[in-house]
């Protein structure tokens, strides 16, 4: 049976490896020069054209001969390629095509139902694949995609498309001969600045032509906080400036009021004119932060007439404030090595904002009036009156208010603790002054230190080396090197220290702890307390019963030792008193400070018990509190091993909210903690309504692809690949070189050279 040929190609019959072929050529080519340089001396043009054409058409001859050329006929097949449809299913498909128009996403159902038979009618040459796509692609029947409905994607990958289609899963190995990209070019996601180099050279690795249909070409009427600038932190009593950029189309001349609110309450506000063709406006909106912690703010806009998109007119951010310097006032009965060492650690510490008064005086000083004092007065009705509450924590070293009752101290003395209650930080560092020694027993300090200053019990002056008490093995105060036997081995490694002011601990009820403790000092044998802290209402405060903590730093370092663990012992005191967000014994984590509409709003929630390690089993609960003090989701849980509660909190309305937590322990008091995020009002789909042809024709220009708007009927004219073609059956090599007249070609123009040279006196 005879076989049916539909396509030819040449062919080289000859055996030679191609090596040897190309050896002929060369030597071919150095007979040609041969020839032109020997006839150089040919004074006539003519004979040496003619000669040198000679032996050119001989060498290709004899290469025609020895290479054996031949016509080689094949049966061939061409592979149907795919042709994958995109259709964008996000979000911004659902705003206008045009300002009072239809949705985009109809227009574009419009033109794919339109589009079906050109497409029907391209499936003789191409497989036909659709896909509908927004931050992820996914196979869909062409009919469907061609009966609309609301878009609901909440991105736009226009690039990602591209490569699921490239690999697309009914590829079977097959090439992608084109695409037909059908979008408003919203792409917030690879695309989103544009076609960058990388994204140019991705786009042109693809290999196939993107024929685009662009749906939308005009912004509709919409006015949007597109972005707000502001640093991630700001310090509390210093002006924070948030820079808000609005973005306004299709407004006349007209006055809007931008606000700034956190949680709620308005901070800031600024009026920006909108002018006819100007798109963008930058406000920048400044307030002074007043507490520490973490708040939520929103820049927002009045919703004006005619609006595409009411949801982008205000963005919610997360902002944390903390001190700038940490405001410790410090005062000291009278110098000493302990009052030295540490008023020298706070002043140069640069974080540290340090005031502090040496009083200077004894019971039995009788100086006269105070205005006549040629030193500097305390001035105790400002520091401990009206200006206490500015300070951080308040240290008393080496301190007894009795002998300076003309100053008129013990008046404040409840002032002092009142502070504390409501917040403050409170130190008391031993000394023959302080504690019971200082007649602190029947005062109201005594009813907020962490231990009971008793008078009597009197002080110590053997030297001794503290140890650590069960909660002083993880409490942050105590921890001079990370984990439990490493920071004993570093505590036990210290100087003795000489000097201890006998002290008796609280009851656990009091919420006082004893972290370091001296063994077998009080009369009953019983253990004194070194270095206690305490809860006490929203405050803490601190008992160092020793004037000599200063051997950690200046004996040990003598010794070898550096003065490291003293400096990271009081960094940490102070820490833990100025309540450093890193040592709170409960911590909220979330997920992410701002999430999208619709998402689930995800909490980590750690607990610690007193000794700051894991409270597994702590009933742990969390609130969603609005702007408007409303809990609007709640939930329990228990912590884990690892004393961690995780939440999954349905999404609330757009706002700004406050995470408040709450873990309860058998037999202590409720732990809480706060943070804050914010439900933006608008996704990356809704942030802007604006279409971005230019984007998909730098597409289509890339790739070599067509480029169409809607609204148009039918399919535009497509740019596509050509077929793969493949040899499916037999062939046949017909000769080309075996015929006696290419044998006569070369013996022809070898004796035409032959005889002119020996005409013409070469030879």
């Amino acid at each position: 049976m005879g076989a049916t040929y539909n396509a030819w190609r040449f062919a080289l019959l000859a055996p030679w490896p191609r090596w040897v072929l190309a050896a002929l050529v060369l030597a071919a080519a150095a007979a040609v020069l041969l020839a032109w340089r020997g006839l150089r001396g040919e004074a006539r043009a003519g004979r040496r054209a003619a000669l040198v054409a000679l032996r050119t058409l001989s060498a290709l001859a004899a290469l025609f001969l020895v290479a054996e050329p031949a016509v080689q006929l094949l049966q061939t097949a061409r592979v149907k390629n795919r042709l994958a449809v995109l259709v964008d299913r996000s979000r911004s498909m659902n705003f206008p095509l045009e300002p009072g128009g239809v949705p985009r996403s109809e227009a574009v159902a419009r033109f794919l139902a339109e589009s079906r038979p050109d497409l029907e009618r391209l499936g003789g040459e191409v497989s036909v694949e659709a896909y509908g796509f927004d931050k992820d692609a996914w196979p869909a029947d062409l009919g469907v995609l061609a009966r609309g409905g609301e878009a609901s994607g909440g991105r736009t990958d226009l690039l990602g498309a591209l490569r699921a289609a490239a690999g697309g899963p009914s590829s079977s190995g097959r090439r992608l001969a084109g695409v037909v990209l059908v979008s408003d070019g919203a792409d917030n996601a690879a695309l989103a600045d544009g076609l960058t180099p990388q994204a140019r050279a991705e786009l042109r690795a693809l290999g196939v032509p993107v024929n685009v249909v662009s749906a939308g070409s005009e912004a509709p009427r919409d006015l949007a906080v597109e972005r707000v600038a502001v640093d991630d932190f700001a310090f509390v009593r210093s002006t924070l400036t948030v820079e808000a950029t609005l973005r306004a189309r299709g407004f006349g001349a007209e006055d809007v009021q931008v606000v700034l609110r956190r949680e709620g309450a308005v901070v800031a506000e600024a009026t920006v004119h909108l002018e006819p063709g100007k798109e963008r406006y930058t406000v920048p909106l400044s307030f002074v932060p007043d507490t520490t912690g973490t708040f939520v703010l929103t820049v927002a806009t009045p919703v004006l007439p005619g609006e595409a998109v009411v949801e982008n007119n205000s963005r919610s951010f997360v902002l944390r404030v903390i001190r700038d310097r940490v405001r410790v006032l410090l005062v000291a009965g009278r110098p000493t090595w302990d009052v030295r060492f540490l008023r020298g650690l706070l002043k140069q510490d640069p974080n540290i904002d340090l005031v502090s008064f040496f009083i200077l005086r004894t019971a039995g000083d009788n100086p006269g009036p105070q205005d006549e004092l040629s030193l500097i007065p305390f001035p105790v009705a400002e520091i401990l009156g009206e200006q206490l509450h500015t300070f951080d924590a308040v240290l008393f070293v080496n301190f007894a208010y009795q002998p300076y009752r003309s100053l008129d101290i013990e008046r404040y003395l409840p002032n002092l603790r009142e502070y504390v209650r409501g917040g403050g930080a409170f130190a008391m560092v031993g000394g023959d002054q302080s504690f019971g020694e200082g007649h602190y027993a029947a005062t109201p300090i005594a009813d907020v230190l962490p231990v009971d200053p008793a008078e009597g019990l009197g002080s110590s002056a053997e030297p001794f080396k503290p140890r650590l008490t069960v909660e002083g093995r993880r409490h942050p105060v105590t921890s001079l090197v990370p984990g439990e036997g490493p920071n004993e081995a570093a505590w036990s490694a210290l100087p003795a220290i000489p000097g201890l002011n006998r002290t008796l601990s609280l009851p656990p009820a009091s919420g006082a702890r004893v972290l370091l403790e001296a063994p077998s000092v009080l009369a009953n044998g019983a253990p004194a307390p070194v270095v206690a802290v305490r809860e006490v209402g929203q405050g803490r405060s601190l008992a160092v019963a020793t004037d000599a903590s200063w051997y950690w730093g200046f004996v040990s370092a003598e010794e070898g030792q550096g003065s490291r663990a003293y400096q990271r012992f009081w960094n940490n005191a102070l820490r833990w008193l100025v309540r450093d967000p890193e040592l709170t014994p409960l911590q909220v984590q979330p997920d992410r400070p701002a999430v999208d509409p619709g998402e689930a709003v995800g909490l980590s929630v750690a607990v610690r018990g007193p000794d700051y390690g894991p409270a597994p089993g702590a009933k742990v609960s969390a609130e969603l509190v609005s702007d408007e003090g409303k809990v609007v989701q709640r939930a329990e849980a228990l912590a884990g091993p690892d004393g961690v509660a995780r939440f999954e909190l349905p999404s609330p309305p757009p706002g700004a909210y406050k995470v408040a937590a709450q873990a309860e322990r058998p037999g202590a008091p409720p732990e809480r903690a706060s943070a804050a995020i914010s439900v933006r009002s608008s996704g990356p789909e809704d942030a802007d309504a604006a279409p971005r042809p230019a984007l998909l024709r730098e597409i289509a220009e890339v790739t070599g692809g067509a480029f169409a708007s809607l609204p148009r009927r039918g399919l535009p004219e497509l740019r596509l690949a050509d077929p793969e073609v493949v040899e499916v059956g037999r062939r046949q090599d017909v000769p080309i070189w075996n015929r006696w007249w290419y044998l006569a070609i070369l013996a022809a123009t070898l004796g035409a050279e032959w005889l002119l040279r020996r005409r013409w006196g070469y030879w």
